[in-house]
């Protein structure tokens, strides 16, 4: 089947969706797919701290009032060291900067509810996903829908939104990307936990034994991850273990950690990726697609919004015949993405023990974080890198 739109997308994760959208309060057309069904979509478990840009995207976006209701805003993190746990003060280190606990499920759900709500062209299930004649001004998406109808969809640009493993970044000739890769010596088991937070902030912890973080998902729900080996197996790590270890590495005298049914486990290897440029004729590529970060600086789901909030403006642009944004897009992102990705690597390398590592490192690691502990410039840079600056682009005006 033969059909046409201006904007093909492939990924339905929180940069496909929210660049649907704010096509579409621009009045521009799209078509989304997804090779997931809609149920692992609004299923699947991600981090989620959205730093004050996003929140403010989301909110002018019209798509914040879930957000609104249940997010959890904190001012702050604690840093867990030496047998202290020391609090990082947003507000007053950034003149008032937050960030909101929102899980990017919930970002998700509230993504697709919109569109669907608004007849948006979104298409789960797919299957034989490709894009072609990205080097021409009309390129192709081409798909199977979960009918078995095969469609080629003649597009103005397509949007590569479908994550590290997607089909959109290999589809540039090889040579016309550069790419940046780290994989680090350790990965996190991460728990989703039926029991309410035993602490009102997240806590980072550095031990002896390796990292771990006392997140949550809500007042009710908790989320915690441990530093494990990269070849960890999760049969491995009954829950009774689990808890003994995060109890072990949150220990502090007169504190308690609250155990309770742990609902789902998982263990994530930890990377940084970054592929430049972040466009190829008439694709252009957005979050995961684009780059990764390890998750010890929440900055995932955050740079995934920022591209998008920039590329929103640049594509309506581009279609009424002006490339200048969109000339620029790669470029305006990057600038993001470096800055996030050296802040990331910089959490995760003072926070977690390297396999063989020696007591020299582990005595660097302890002056970082006393230091960071200690100096307001120091603390006032986390503060800064934590919450984000400024998201270039808004959803509300024309391009």
């Amino acid at each position: 089947m033969r059909t046409r739109t201006q904007v093909g997308i492939v990924g339905a994760g929180p940069a496909g969706l929210l660049l649907s959208h704010l096509l579409a309060l621009r009045g521009i057309d799209s078509v989304l797919v997804e090779i997931r069904s809609r149920e692992y979509c609004e299923a699947r478990q991600r981090a989620g701290v959205l730093e004050d840009g996003s929140v403010t995207l989301l909110r002018e976006a019209g798509l914040a009032g879930r957000l609104d209701r249940e997010g959890l805003e904190h001012g702050g993190i604690y840093l867990q060291f030496d047998g202290e746990r020391r609090h990082i003060d947003f507000r007053e280190l950034t003149g008032g900067r937050t960030v909101t606990v929102y899980a990017q499920t919930e970002v998700v759900k509230d993504l697709i509810a919109r569109r669907l709500a608004d007849n948006g062209a979104v298409e789960f299930g797919v299957t034989g996903t490709e894009v072609s004649r990205l080097d021409t001004g009309q390129p192709r998406l081409s798909y199977t829908d979960a009918s078995g109808t095969r469609h080629d969809v003649d597009c103005d640009v397509i949007a590569g939104c479908d994550g590290f493993h997607g089909i959109c970044r290999p589809a540039i000739p090889a040579g016309a990307l550069t790419t940046w890769e780290r994989e680090y010596p350790y990965a996190w088991l991460g728990i989703l936990a039926d029991v309410p937070p035993s602490t009102d902030e997240l806590i980072y912890a550095h031990h002896q034994s390796g990292f771990a973080l006392h997140s949550l998902r809500s007042l009710s729900v908790s989320r915690l991850y441990l530093q494990v080996a990269p070849d960890a197996d999760i049969a491995q790590w009954p829950d009774d273990r689990i808890w003994a270890e995060l109890s072990r590495r949150f220990e502090l005298p007169g504190w308690t950690l609250q155990q309770g049914p742990v609902l789902d486990k998982s263990i994530t290897p930890m990377r940084s990726f970054v592929s430049a440029p972040m466009r190829y004729g008439r694709l252009f590529l957005a979050g995961d697609a684009a780059h990764i970060v390890p998750p010890t600086g929440a900055k995932g789901l955050n740079l995934a919004l920022a591209d998008v909030a920039v590329l929103a403006p640049a594509l309506v642009a581009l279609l009424r015949g002006d490339d200048t944004l969109a000339a620029d897009y790669s470029a305006t992102c990057l600038s993001r993405v470096w800055r996030s990705t050296h802040f990331s690597w910089w959490m995760t390398t003072m926070l977690h023990r390297s396999p063989g590592a020696d007591e020299m490192e582990a005595q660097l690691q302890l002056s970082q974080l006393r230091y960071v502990a200690s100096s307001t410039a120091a603390a006032t840079s986390l503060a800064e890198n934590y919450t984000g600056f400024a998201i270039a682009s808004r959803p509300s005006g024309s391009a």
